[in-house]
């Protein structure tokens, strides 16, 4: 027989059928072992990208809804600090009138005392003028009593003592 450069014999086919067998049954181990759990892994990544991508869309349009309700208090804003504005405004303006009117209603009483004040002394001053009048009466009287004088020296005497209290104290 001559040396042949490939030989298929019986124990090569042998060896070869087994080695297959023992390629196949490795696999087998390989896969249970080692490709399950790649797989149980890579499906549970698989879940947790898809719940994080659920949960990134969910707070996107969260964040959405809250720029918009934000956006639309922005534009409010405005409108309610002039409203703010605007009764604080309203507000000074009623107490600057009510203090205004507090102040009149004060002054029209410090003037109403004043009057009556100026009338209790415009009325003493005359009750003086009129005690003095009797006092200068009775001093004339004396002053003609004693002297037992005419007419002329009568009107003499009014005319000095006019003189002497002044002429604008009788005539008011």
């Amino acid at each position: 027989m001559e040396p042949r450069l490939f030989d298929l014999d019986l124990q090569l086919l042998a060896d070869a059928t087994l080695m297959i067998i023992a390629v196949f049954v490795l696999f087998l181990a390989a896969s249970y072992f080692l490709f399950n759990p790649v797989r149980e892994m890579m499906a549970k990544r698989q879940a947790k990208i898809k719940d994080e991508l659920e949960t990134a869309a969910k707070d996107k349009k969260d964040a959405a809804s809250l720029k918009l309700s934000y956006e639309e208090k922005l534009k409010n804003i405005d409108k309610e600090a002039e409203e703010i504005l605007s009764d604080a405004r309203k507000r000074a303006l009623d107490n600057e009138n009510k203090i205004i009117a507090e102040a009149k209603a004060e002054a029209a009483r410090v003037i109403e005392r004043a009057k009556v004040e100026a009338e209790l002394e415009k009325q003493k001053a005359a009750d003086d003028v009129k005690r003095e009048m009797v006092v200068l009466a009775s001093m004339m009287a004396g002053k003609v009593v004693k002297a037992s004088i005419n007419t002329t020296i009568q009107e003499s005497l009014v005319n000095e003592t006019l003189k002497e209290i002044g002429e604008s104290t009788w005539q008011s």
